[in-house]
């Protein structure tokens, strides 16, 4: 049996369901990396920070969190260069997703309960967002080129996450210079 649609997991309908010491089972997380880019450097060096946010309280999947950091990490790297920018993922997957198992085909009826004791295996984790939220914050040099790479960055990050998101800039706006 394939894995189940992301629409299934992405609204918020019950408590979160957190404590993996009670919990047998439970896949590890798909994300490799949480800091990308020039680990080293400040917030001084980068003045300019864009962030992804989301629109609307939602969970969103650990797979879907790592294939959105690969999008933009993989274009921020291929732009700018692998020492010239900051990226944070900012939310991390602690909501453990149930599936209630169906069997499916001849002689399923005498192999599954059906929604009898229906409480479900993990099969996932996923973090659980606000409205408001931000998911991933990428700090820039103050030029136009590098925050329209961000911006752009970002905007590949968001077509991967399953809710409204928006890009916008946090700070360092007023310190890019002008076009003539």
């Amino acid at each position: 049996m394939g894995r189940k649609p992301g629409s299934m997991y992405r609204d918020i309908d019950d408590s979160a369901y957190t404590r993996r010491e009670y919990i047998d089972g439970v896949p590890g997380s798909k994300i490799t990396r949480f800091d990308m880019g020039d680990l080293k450097a400040g917030s001084d060096e980068y003045p300019v920070a864009v962030s992804l946010s989301v629109q609307e309280a939602c969970q969103i999947r650990h797979s879907a969190l790592e294939s959105s950091r690969i999008a933009a990490n993989r274009n921020m790297i291929k732009e700018l260069g692998e020492a010239n920018y900051k990226m944070l993922l900012r939310v991390h997957p602690h909501h453990v997703l149930r599936e209630n198992k169906q069997a499916t085909g001849a002689g399923a009826d005498r192999v599954s309960d059906g929604m009898r004791q229906s409480f479900g295996k993990p099969v996932g984790t996923a973090a659980r967002v606000d409205e408001g939220q931000k998911i991933y914050t990428a700090r820039v040099e103050a030029s136009r080129e590098q925050l329209e790479v961000a911006k752009d960055s970002l905007r590949r990050a968001y077509t991967k996450v399953p809710c409204p998101c928006k890009v916008e800039v946090d700070e360092g706006l007023d310190l890019i210079p002008e076009e003539a």
